[in-house]
């Protein structure tokens, strides 16, 4: 069974950083994508960045651009999220997401998520 464990949420300032991190556990990598997604208070949850099995990404949020990295370790199944110049705008929780298919920005796309993480940008 395909578990998806998040790590790496919390409360920073405005222009902080954070690092998200997510690690798959029960099944073999490298035919699939691997997402992060947002939802934010009264808003619907929003694609972020995706990577392909190939190493290629791809941005959803133009909000993110030039500020958030997306990147990935196939030999610890762990894909990552590198959040600089944090704004309150980013407030919300963010989920990984993978699964048979190739980066969408279409959550249906993707058969399995992790828990949710919690990021507040707040002074």
């Amino acid at each position: 069974q395909v578990q998806l464990a998040e790590s790496g949420g919390g409360l920073v300032q405005p222009g902080g950083s954070l690092r998200l991190s997510c690690t798959a556990s029960g099944f073999i990598l490298d035919y699939y994508g691997y997402a992060w997604f947002r939802h934010a208070p009264g808003k619907e949850r929003e694609g972020v960045l995706c990577i392909r099995s190939n190493g290629a990404r791809e941005q959803y949020a133009d909000s993110v651009a030039g500020r958030f990295i997306i990147s990935r370790d196939k030999v610890t199944n762990t894909w990552y999220l590198q959040m600089n110049n944090l704004q309150p705008e980013d407030t919300a929780v963010y989920y990984c997401a993978t699964g048979t298919r190739e980066c969408s920005y279409n959550e249906h796309t993707y058969d399995y998520w992790g828990q949710g993480l919690q990021v507040t940008v707040s002074s």
